[in-house]
Parts: structure tokens; C-alpha cells; sequence
């Protein structure tokens, strides 16, 4: 598959789509890494339980999440992100379901660490966290939770979301006292709070997620290369009638464009397409 391929068919993918895709990136790279270079590189990226040396990575509050134990974990991550991440994208567009993922990763970082620091009966237990599952909780209760009684198909019957959140967290709290994956289970319990809140906050007309895009975004204007204003300049009436018409019709030219390039798709396939039209086509689905 060529690149300018790979780069279109990522293009079209949803966001939880994405986020699915660099997840199983990052444990086939972290894969060969460990096996070819050294195990230890993934504590670099794990979230500690000490709170000192969690200070000397704070990146590894959200980089935790991307990494996983075995094949199994990250599949059954993976599945129940995929299923919950479509439900919520059918309501809410992806910055929303975004935000309910990373905040359910970081308040489900935030109690496994608290957990380690303050119950006398983990202090002193070497542990460190790995998975995306408080993201994943997140995402599941928040669907569980804004639309309960909606029913899903369960192998053989139907049950609604509802008892299918109920059930997931019951067995989190159930399994934390018979030890095992305590952390694990902390941080699920975590990001299952941060869903349920989400939604209760957005049934009251608050999303409380919008401070969290807001910091992101302002992280972001910081590495973008500030752009100098051009002068103002006098235009008359006729000219901006000009400009006017000129944009229209390269609009329409270029929509003319992008409807062959699809046409050729339909027809030939994508591999039809020359390297031109590839990059063409990927810029335009960029710039809408």
C-alpha cells in the first residue's frame, strides 16, 4: 500500500478510529523496542506509583494509557472503544469525545497515583500503571450514562446500556479486595466517574469538558510559528465585487475537481489515480 494511500485511507477514518490505529502502533513499535533495545524503556512512559518520580515524567499521565500489557489487553481496549466511541459519535462530534476520553485517562491516572500514596495497605507496593482502560471506562459509562435504557444486542438477548455499566464497575469493586490488578481496577473506577459526570453535567447543560479543550488548544497556538498580519489595504466596491466573483469561481473549479477525482475512484479505484490527484484529493478532505 502505497504512502499517499495509507495517508487517505487514515484521513477517512472517525476519531476513535484514530485513536484506535495509534494505539496498535504504539504496541507493535513499543513491541520491538523492548524486544530489540531494552524493557526498561516503557518506564519512561508509565505512570509511576510514587508521586516524586511521577513529578520527574508528568507526560506520562496521559502516555500511560497508550500502552498495554499483552495482545488480549489491547484487544479488549480496543473492541469496546470501537463499539462505544461509534454510539458517541453519532451523538457528539470528536473534540466532545475526546475530551471524555483523556480526562477519564488523566482523573484515573490521578487515583491509582492517590491510591498508592495514602492506603497503608498498597504503600510500599512496587507498581506502575499501563493501559487504556480508564479512557475506555470513561467512554462506556458515559454512554451507559446519557442514554441508559437504549438497548444493545448481547450475544443471544437484549439488555439496556444501563445494566451493562452497572455490571463492568460492580465487578471493578467486587475484584479490587481479592488483589490483582488493584491498580488497574483503581484507575477503571476512575475513568468510570469522570463518564458518569460527564453525562450528568451535559444532561444540566455543562460541558465540563470545554476548560480541558481550551488548555489543549492553548498548548497548541505555543508551537504554531505566529503569523505576521498583512497591512490593511483600501478596497473599493468594485474590487471586492471582483475578489468576489474570483472566489466563487474557483470554488466552483475546484469542486469540479475533487467530483472527477471521485468519479475516477468509483470507476478505476484508487490506485488509478495519479500521485497529483492523491495529494490533491488528501489536501482538500484536510481543508473541509
Amino acid at each position: 500500500m502505497t504512502n499517499g494511500n495509507l495517508k487517505y485511507q487514515y484521513a477517512r477514518l472517525s476519531v476513535s478510529e484514530k485513536l484506535i490505529a495509534i494505539n496498535v502502533i504504539v504496541f507493535i513499535v513499543m513491541g520491538l523496542i523492548t524486544a530489540l533495545v531494552s524493557p526498561n524503556v516503557e518506564n519512561w512512559f508509565a505512570l509511576p506509583k510514587d508521586f516524586f518520580d511521577f513529578l520527574m515524567q508528568p507526560w506520562s499521565i496521559i502516555t500511560y494509557s497508550f500502552l498495554h500489557g499483552g495482545i488480549f489487553h489491547i484487544l479488549w481496549n480496543m473492541y469496546i472503544l470501537y463499539v462505544a466511541g461509534r454510539i458517541i459519535l453519532n451523538l457528539f462530534d470528536g473534540r466532545r469525545f475526546l475530551n471524555i476520553y483523556f480526562l477519564g485517562v488523566i482523573l484515573g491516572g490521578l487515583l491509582f497515583l492517590l491510591s498508592y500514596n495514602i492506603f497503608p495497605t498498597l504503600i510500599g507496593v512496587n507498581a506502575s500503571l499501563i493501559g487504556a482502560s480508564a479512557g475506555v471506562m470513561a467512554v462506556l459509562i458515559f454512554v451507559c450514562t446519557y442514554i441508559p435504557n437504549q438497548e444493545v444486542r448481547l450475544f443471544f438477548f437484549n439488555v439496556k446500556l444501563w445494566q451493562i455499566g452497572l455490571f463492568v464497575v460492580l465487578m471493578d469493586l467486587v475484584q479490587i479486595p481479592m488483589g490483582g490488578n488493584i491498580g488497574g481496577r483503581i484507575a477503571h473506577l476512575g475513568g468510570a466517574l469522570l463518564g458518569y459526570m460527564y453525562a450528568r453535567q451535559l444532561y444540566n447543560g455543562r460541558d465540563i469538558g470545554e476548560g480541558f479543550s481550551n488548555f489543549v488548544d492553548g498548548v497548541v497556538n505555543l508551537f504554531k510559528k505566529s503569523e505576521k498580519k498583512a497591512p490593511m489595504k483600501t478596497v473599493f466596491k468594485n474590487q471586492q465585487k471582483t475578489a468576489t466573483k474570483k472566489a466563487n469561481y474557483d470554488k466552483k473549479t475546484h469542486q469540479k475537481k475533487i467530483d472527477a477525482i471521485l468519479d475516477k475512484i468509483s470507476k478505476s479505484g484508487y490506485e488509478s489515480l495519479s500521485k497529483i490527484e492523491k495529494d490533491f484529493l488528501f489536501k482538500a478532505g484536510k481543508e473541509d
